[in-house]
């Protein structure tokens, strides 16, 4: 496979000392929706490689906690409000992440393994926000926050739904960091009723 040229994202990514170019894509829902605040703690699916993590510990501060899954190993340098852990989404508990309300944001940027078959990638990535909204939906606190990669396609509408029943307020964000090339997109839930 041969690997897409860096855009500027990517190159100002390197710069900057982030491991990816999708840290821009956080930071713009972020300024959007102001979700991130000093001292919250925050849960960090699809973790890998790591550029959300960092973002995000800076954002929340010392006396926030960032938790990082991923089914692979993170291998960045991270401050110490930071830890990662190699875990399957799908075997995991909501008290193997210490149980309701232990969050005040869960965030998901987790994707298949794309094959080119564009209804099987939207399949899969559709059952992977499914669950990190179920995730959510077990340890976030009252009025925490989340957000969700997916890839547009017959399932968008019954994510969308999703989001809009489980927090007061929700949004669809299609990051100006996102390839123009690229059918993912964002849905941020604002104000969680659990």
């Amino acid at each position: 496979m041969t690997r897409r040229p860096q855009d500027h994202f990517g190159e100002r990514a390197k710069r900057e000392g982030f491991p990816a170019r999708s840290v821009y894509k956080l930071q713009e829902i972020d300024r959007r929706v102001q979700l991130l605040r000093r001292g919250q703690r925050v849960l960090d699916l699809g973790a890998a490689p790591g550029s959300w993590a960092m973002y995000v510990a800076e954002r929340v501060g010392a006396e926030g906690h960032v938790l990082g899954i991923d089914l692979n190993e993170v291998r960045v340098a991270v401050p110490a409000n930071v830890s990662f852990r190699a875990l399957d989404v799908y075997k995991l508990s909501a008290a193997d992440l210490g149980g309701p309300h232990s969050f005040d944001v869960v965030l998901s940027d987790m994707a298949p393994h794309t094959s080119g078959n564009r209804n099987r990638d939207q399949a899969g990535s559709y059952e992977l926000f499914a669950r990190a909204l179920e995730i959510a939906g077990q340890v976030l606190a009252p009025g925490g926050a989340f957000v969700g990669k997916i890839f547009q396609g017959p399932d968008f509408e019954t994510a969308r739904k999703g989001v809009a029943q489980s927090f007061a307020k929700a949004r669809v964000i299609k990051p100006e960091a996102s390839r123009s090339e690229s059918f993912e997109i964002f849905l941020v839930g604002v104000g969680a009723k659990t």
